[in-house]
């Protein structure tokens, strides 16, 4: 029990400080070291037309790159409407930028914290849920496109990513939060054919206990898996095996995982590898390409700085190359 209260008050902690963060006028910098960025759920847009990198996550701002080293920004690219569930100043998680049919298209998480859906176990749940912005370029501005929702308002969803299958179906895959249904899940729902809604209702892929190496210790003090389900994010390897990295807890260190789908679809089913992808205590991931087509991972870890929990991007190599994900040495541009 204790451990459960210790993650939602590390949550409730992160929201003040990103807050905070969001209401500071932001100074653009450039030439700025990757590891100098503080920055939750790192997620790279390798832009073939710009031929620049783009960089953005938590907290709703932008950087760039044309070398992966050096990043200027943080540049602000949402215009949310503040006559939306949304509110006038909504909290920005996990955010990504996805090319589709050239345009470019900003998955996100947005809370609004002034608005609560639901209470359990003495928690209060906010109004938290994944959405989609659109914009003609990667720099933005990125704006709100015709669906006021995408999924229900009785559920508070995180992480949500883009899909296409083989069949060229769009798909948004997400997280149904673990602080309402008490075993986090992964989901999946269909997108219409422009990304400006949703299509049906959502599906579960699979849930947090599932997981064979994430774990926790109960009220009781018994071990059991871990709860929460984290940063889905999909990819094919060369002979067409459908995977995906998704995150959770071992204990107290931030754990990324990986599960393949047998059918080589999203309705699955999922098998959950044994032990985790990457390294203890780094997490949240996604793949691209650089520009001169290396394979390569963002994730962030944590640190402590000065007594604060900081977030840290990194980069490690990749390689798909087989029928499996395998990840490498950590990568310095």
């Amino acid at each position: 029990m204790r451990r459960n209260w210790l993650i939602a008050l590390g949550f409730l902690l992160f929201s003040f400080v990103l807050r905070a963060q969001e209401n500071r006028v932001r100074e653009v910098r450039t030439n700025v070291p990757l590891d100098s960025i503080r920055l939750s759920d790192p997620f790279i847009l390798a832009d073939q037309a710009t031929q620049t990198y783009y960089m953005t996550g938590t907290g709703g701002m932008l950087w760039k790159s044309k070398n992966l080293k050096h990043w200027d920004g943080p540049y602000k690219v949402t215009q949310t409407d503040p006559n939306s569930w949304m509110g006038p100043n909504p909290m920005i998680w996990a955010a990504e930028i996805h090319r589709y049919k050239n345009k470019y298209y900003y998955f996100a998480t947005f809370t609004n914290r002034a608005v609560k859906i639901d209470t359990v176990k003495g928690r209060e749940i906010e109004r938290r849920a994944c959405h989609v912005l659109v914009s003609d370029k990667a720099e933005g501005p990125y704006i709100p496109m015709s669906d006021a929702t995408y999924l229900p308002a009785s559920m508070p969803t995180l992480d949500g990513t883009l899909w296409v299958d083989k069949n060229r179906k769009p798909y948004m895959v997400y997280c149904y939060e673990w602080l309402q249904n008490l075993n986090g899940t992964i989901e999946k729902i269909e997108l219409k054919p422009d990304l400006s809604g949703s299509v049906g209702q959502g599906e579960v892929l699979f849930r947090a206990s599932d997981s064979p190496w994430s774990r926790e210790k109960d009220e009781n003090g018994k071990v059991v898996p871990n709860k929460v389900t984290d940063g889905p994010f999909l990819f094919y390897t060369k002979t067409e095996r459908l995977g995906m990295i998704w995150t959770s807890w071992i204990y107290d260190v931030y754990t990324q995982g990986v599960v393949y789908s047998k059918s080589g679809t999203l309705d699955g089913p999922w098998i959950q590898e044994k032990e985790p992808i990457t390294p203890p205590n780094f997490g949240h991931g996604m793949l691209f390409h650089t520009f001169d087509g290396t394979l390569l991972m963002s994730v962030h870890s944590h640190k402590s700085v000065n007594g604060r929990t900081v977030r840290v991007p990194h980069l490690f190599k990749a390689d798909l190359s087989g029928s499996k994900l395998v990840i490498g040495k950590p990568y310095a541009p």
